[in-house]
């Protein structure tokens, strides 16, 4: 039974256990969070550590139409599962995470996995197609960015030059952009990286203006970068959260830039070229970050009237955008929610 109903996706990442977590980043102090501490320690003095989510005991995918119960649950992955997408025709999308696999899902119908990718050897933080659908992006914490056939299954090009975990990436035109401690702009043709721009603290997250040859980062510096592609520099820096960002998204006439972070909120900037200098235009608040310290991620409805964000209290929060008052709050997640979406239609 085809649902035409619109679908919003949601990813969990499970409850934690009691005990401690056992991944090590090379911290002396045993006493605090891992990742919490690198995260606290690059702050301080900017070294460049991995920044990984930890290995939790559950893992599971909602689909459902907004503002209702979820109506399927999609079990498959061997791990925490961080990140997902919808294919451009709505028909399918992909899910990765820590146990390195993408698994392709069909949304309607019984919501079967029709594909398994594999070929990475650390996990997949995030994964996108192209605009037509034809090829999957992925970065990876084995500092590689893979291209993949959507029809095969089979990876074509392997981008190497990173030199720690890949923690986002994105496709501009025929460009992908990759993230560590440097934005990295590759041309999918060519072997190596074609432009580099250099940061100073790790980046988290990242997403291509296309109509204005920009390019958007965000991580544990606090604040949004927008680089200029033509001129290879940074244009201008957006400052207004108070702890790392973890997820950006750009509205789809690309004037509105949602970002998510640490601090509690999702802000939405202005960022036609000319706009005034205090960029900040709207304030949400509803959806936390905890010690886990996990990329949370953001999105935009595609009508611009709804933005939505994962949270680490198990519920997905999604806002009326003019208004800015929470219309739902979606339950049924067992632990912290990393990525949500709405779908094309």
């Amino acid at each position: 039974r085809e649902d035409t109903t619109r679908r919003q996706l949601s990813v969990s990442q499970g409850e934690r256990p009691q005990e401690k977590p056992i991944l090590q980043l090379g911290l002396k102090n045993p006493k605090h969070h891992p990742v919490a501490a690198v995260i606290e320690q690059q702050k301080r003095s900017g070294p460049e550590l991995p920044l990984v989510p930890v290995k939790r005991q559950r893992h599971e995918l909602l689909l459902g139409a907004a503002g209702s119960a979820p109506i399927m649950l999609l079990s498959g992955h061997e791990g925490e599962v961080y990140f997902f997408k919808f294919h451009p025709n709505g028909s399918t999308f992909p899910s990765a995470g820590f146990d390195r696999l993408m698994l392709s899902w069909n949304v309607y119908g019984d919501c079967d996995n029709s594909a398994i990718l594999k070929g990475h050897s650390g996990a997949v933080m995030e994964l996108h197609n192209n605009t037509d659908g034809s090829m999957l992006f992925s970065a990876s914490t084995d500092k590689t960015v893979a291209v993949w056939d959507s029809e095969t299954g089979k990876r074509v090009k392997s981008l190497k030059g990173h030199t720690s975990f890949v923690n986002s990436c994105y496709l501009a035109s025929l460009f992908a952009l990759a993230v560590t401690m440097a934005v990295k702009l590759w041309d999918i043709w060519k072997k190596g990286a074609i432009q580099t721009f250099r940061n100073m603290y790790q980046v988290l997250a990242v997403t291509p203006n296309d109509p204005s040859d920009q390019i958007i980062s965000g991580g544990i510096d606090n604040d949004i970068k927008v680089w200029d592609l033509h001129q290879n520099k940074l244009m201008y820096t957006m400052t207004g959260h108070a702890d790392s960002g973890t997820g950006l998204s750009l509205s789809s006439e690309g004037s509105c830039l949602l970002s998510s972070a640490m601090d509690n909120t999702v802000l939405a900037w202005d960022v036609w070229p000319f706009a005034p200098k205090e960029r900040c235009v709207k304030i949400f608040q509803g959806n936390v970050h905890n010690f886990e310290k996990n990329l949370l991620r953001c999105s935009w409805s595609p009508d611009g009237s709804k933005i939505a964000a994962s949270s680490a209290d198990r519920f997905v929060y999604v806002w009326d955008t003019t208004s800015r008052r929470i219309l739902y709050k979606l339950p049924s997640h067992a632990g912290s929610i990393s990525e949500v979406a709405f779908h094309p239609d």
